[in-house]
């Protein structure tokens, strides 16, 4: 587990909206979590799912980015055991992850994801749905928002 609450210019910020990004994959945690901070977000990541779910609860982010492919408990499962905790239902929920087909989409939605974004997705992209989940509020949030535009759903 890993959470940066100093920003670059080394000032506690506890009033940045705290990210946990999700994925098996160091390398991705990495780099998400270095745009993510630049951006002015606290970040917490975790690599596999069970670590996933732990940090949720422990730590209530804001929102959670997560990999749906991950290693002890699928990011399916955790979706849907987060929307059953009653601490953790309403965090918004991205799904980040390599499936394009249409099966496993809305497989993702019915897990309980507020959004689905087919990777790589931009960087730009993923800010603006952050920040769409972030300023509405969870119960008028559309249950199901469009995959990424700029990929097929094969």
């Amino acid at each position: 587990m890993h959470l940066e609450v100093i920003g670059p210019d080394g000032v506690v910020n506890l009033r940045a909206k705290h990210i946990l990004i999700v994925d098996d994959y160091p390398d991705a945690l990495d780099i998400w979590a270095i745009y993510l901070r630049a951006a002015g977000y606290r970040v917490s990541t975790a690599a596999d799912g069970a670590s996933a779910l732990a940090q949720a609860e422990l730590l209530l982010p804001d929102l959670i980015v997560l990999d749906l492919e991950l290693p002890r408990v699928s990011g399916f499962d955790v979706a849907q055991r987060l929307r059953a905790n009653p601490l953790t239902q309403d965090i918004p929920l991205i799904a980040a992850t390599g499936y394009s087909h249409v099966r496993q989409l809305d497989r993702a939605r019915a897990a309980g994801f507020d959004q689905v974004m087919v990777k790589p997705c931009d960087p730009d992209t993923l800010i603006r749905e952050i920040e769409r989940l972030l300023t509405v509020p969870p119960s008028i949030q559309p249950g199901h928002s469009p995959v990424e535009p700029a990929h097929k759903n094969g």
